[in-house]
Order: structure tokens, then sequence, then C-alpha cells
């Protein structure tokens, strides 16, 4: 009986201790999915471009074909890859994690450009060939591209949960990166998914409700989805250069080059001193600011090298437009 007992003491302990692991796992990929939100809020903006011009039947299965190149994205390539690094070459961590926030200056200046007028999109050439496709070989080529797009964004998502993970043992980092794979594409694609259908809903909510109530609000839905599309673009951009601008001054910071860190902190320091009862929201908001005005300026320095270096050579590589 004692023995038993013993056992089941012994059973206990374990539980505990493996449900304390899944609580830090929890814990640790909420955490660093929140250090993401730039590449995160971008991938949710992004992905919505992908499925214009398709009927609503084809929505949601193109929608599921992507989320699934994304998992496989990041949990059979991008993981294992991190996992190396993080072990074998982790002072290749930080130079990778500012390339990736490079290109996210990039992408966000390239996209406040054209609205501007300043230039063309990087995947918008002028020679470029425009061929007659079926619905058939227009949905493979566009599923094709939103997850070579996911890869690129779910490479620097990964990086920065790889950076933002504290020092632990292997199968930690494992899992807590697993379990950022998993939470991300969920919440990315099950927003995309409600996102695109929120104008159906509306649609059927306006012509078939009841009650005069829910014909007003299917109506509402209708006219707010591309205002609220617009909006996530907007945020989904400057989240792209807070971010981006975040990381390269964080990753020059770890390679010796601090000033710019340290003056960031005392500008914003001094500035949130004003006003003492906000000081902590205040002196975020300023970093951030400044992280974003240093990430534009980068990004716009960085288009003439990605139009006319960057992507002519890709384009060379791949026989893209030819």
């Amino acid at each position: 009986m004692s023995g038993l007992l013993a056992l089941l003491d012994d059973v206990a302990g374990i539980a505990k201790v493996a449900a304390s692991s899944v609580d830090d796992i929890l814990g640790q990929a909420t955490k660093v999915g929140v250090k993401a939100a730039g590449a995160v809020i971008d991938d949710a903006a992004v992905t919505p471009k992908y499925l214009q011009g398709f009927s609503a039947d084809r929505e949601l299965p193109i929608i599921w074909r992507i989320a699934k190149g994304s998992f496989k994205n990041k949990l059979l390539y991008l993981l294992p890859i991190g996992l190396v690094l993080s072990n074998f070459a982790p002072w290749a961590i930080a130079p990778l994690l500012m390339l990736g926030g490079a290109y996210l200056c990039f992408e966000g200046a390239e996209k406040i450009s054209n609205v501007l007028g300043w230039g063309h999109g990087h995947a918008d050439y002028s020679d470029r060939v425009i061929e007659q496709e079926d619905s058939t070989h227009i949905e493979e080529r566009k599923a094709r591209g939103a997850i070579k797009t996911d890869f690129i964004l779910s490479a620097e998502i990964m990086t920065i949960a790889l950076a933002s993970i504290p020092e632990s043992n292997f199968w930690m980092e494992a899992a807590t990166l697993a379990t950022v794979a998993i939470m991300i594409t969920v919440a990315v694609y099950g927003s995309v998914a409600i996102i695109v259908k929120a104008d159906d809903v509306g649609l059927a909510m306006a012509t078939s409700g009841r009650l005069q109530l829910i014909c007003t609000a299917g109506r509402g839905i209708v006219k707010t989805m591309p205002l609220f599309m617009h909006f996530l673009t907007i945020i989904g951009t400057c989240a792209m250069l807070w971010v981006g601008g975040s990381i390269i001054i964080h990753g020059l910071e770890q390679v010796g080059f601090d000033w710019p860190s340290h003056t960031i902190h005392q500008i914003a320091l001094n500035i949130s001193q004003i006003v003492p009862e906000i000081n902590g929201t205040v002196q975020w908001s300023i970093t951030a600011m400044i992280d974003g005005i240093i990430g534009l300026v980068l990004g716009f320095v960085l288009i003439p090298v990605g139009e006319k270096i960057i992507t002519p050579f890709w384009r060379f590589i791949t026989g893209a437009g030819n």
C-alpha cells in the first residue's frame, strides 16, 4: 500500500511539473507573440488582397490552403532552422533579426511611397508579362504568392520569437517556438477568414434579417468593412515601421553601437517627465514614435536598393517576367 501511495505521489509530482512547464511555454509564447506584433498585423493585413476577384465560395478554401502553407513554413522549415541557429550559431541571430527589421522598414516605406505616388512596388515593374490564365491557374498562382509572402513574414516572426525566448533548454525552446507558430497562424488566418467573410455576413443580415435592427446592423457591416480594411492596412504599416526600427536599434545595441538606443531612451525619459501621471505610457509612446521614424527613414533609403538592385537580380535568377 505504501508503495502505491509513493507511486501516486510521484505521478502527482510529475503532473505538477508538466503543468508548470505547459504554463511556462504558454506564458513565454504569449509574450513573444506580442513582440512580433508588427509582422503579425501586416500578415493579417496583406493576406486579404490575395483573395480579391474570387467568388465567395472559394474564399475560405483558399484561406485554408494558405494557412496550411503557413503551418508548413513555420513548423517544417523555420522551426528547425531557428533551433539550429540558437544552439550552434547564436551569433547569427542578431544580424538576421536586423536583416528582417530592414525588410519590414523597406516594406512599410514602400507602401507609403506608393500611396504618395513616388514609385511602384517591387512586384510591379514596367516589363512585367501578364498572361491570360483560367480561374484555376489564377487561384494556384495567388495561393503560391501568398505562401511565399507568408514565408518571409513568418521568418521575421520566428526570428523575433527566437530572440525573445529566455535562455532555456533545447526542448523548452522548441515547444515555445512551436506554440508561437501555431498560435500566431491560427490568430492570423482565423482573423483573415472573419474579415473576408464579414461583408458576406453583413449582406445576408441586411437582405434576410427579420428584424429592422439586424438589417441595419448588416448594412453597417457592409459599409464599414472597406474602412476597416483601410484602417488595418494603416495600422499594419505603422507597426511594421515601429517594429522594424526597434529591431534595428536594439540590434545595433547588441553589436556594441548603443548610442542610438541610449539617446532615444533619454529623449523619451525627458519628455515623459513633463506628465509624471502617465510617465510610462508617454515614455513608451515616444520611444515607439522615434523607432517608427527611424524605420521610415531607413525604409526610404532602402527603396532604391530594393527596386533597382535586389528586385532585378531576383527576377534574373528566378526568370520572373520572362
